[in-house]
């Protein structure tokens, strides 16, 4: 009788992980099995995600009732699960995007980190001219944010945005 046996078996490797490892891990498993962060010991650094945020600009004449749009670009924001860091409101007419305040803070708070995106109603509340329009649009992108209309160009029949929410 032969025996083909080698002196040199190769059992299982011994892995070490550090105590941190192991809690990502077990945090990621349990992610994954639709266990939430409250139902297991999940460390914190693994459980903690930001929301993302974005500043909401609306413009309009002094006396134009903008609540509406107000209401649908809040509605809009919180489907989507992002955090309103802000709500700037220019009451001086649809002035050209350099003359507006509001319209500055919007793009201020882009570029100090404090939100990534400009949420607005309409095209036209930024500006009706194509061409201030992707300026401003640039500017926001070159601040690392990205500019969001909820509508079209223009509010819809009803005179809403033409964006609609299941009831």
């Amino acid at each position: 009788m032969v025996s083909i046996e080698s002196g040199q078996r190769q059992g299982p490797t011994a892995i070490r992980r550090t105590e941190g490892d192991l809690r990502r891990r077990q945090a990621l498993a349990d992610a994954a099995a639709g266990i939430s962060p409250g139902e297991a010991d999940v460390p914190a650094e693994a459980a903690k995600i930001e929301r993302f945020r974005c500043v909401i600009y609306l413009c309009g004449a002094p006396n134009a009732d903008i609540g509406t749009a107000r209401k649908e670009c809040t509605e809009y924001a919180e489907a989507f699960g992002w955090e309103i860091t802000g709500l700037i409101e220019d009451r001086a007419g649809l002035l050209p995007p350099d003359g507006r305040e509001g319209l500055r803070q919007a793009i201020d708070r882009i570029k100090s980190g404090e939100a990534g995106a400009v949420l607005t109603a309409w095209r036209s509340m930024i500006s009706p001219v194509p061409q201030e329009y992707g300026e401003i649009a640039r500017e926001i992108e070159t601040a690392g944010g990205f500019l969001h209309l909820i509508a079209g160009g223009r509010p819809g029949p009803s005179g809403r945005g033409g964006i609609r929410f299941p009831a």
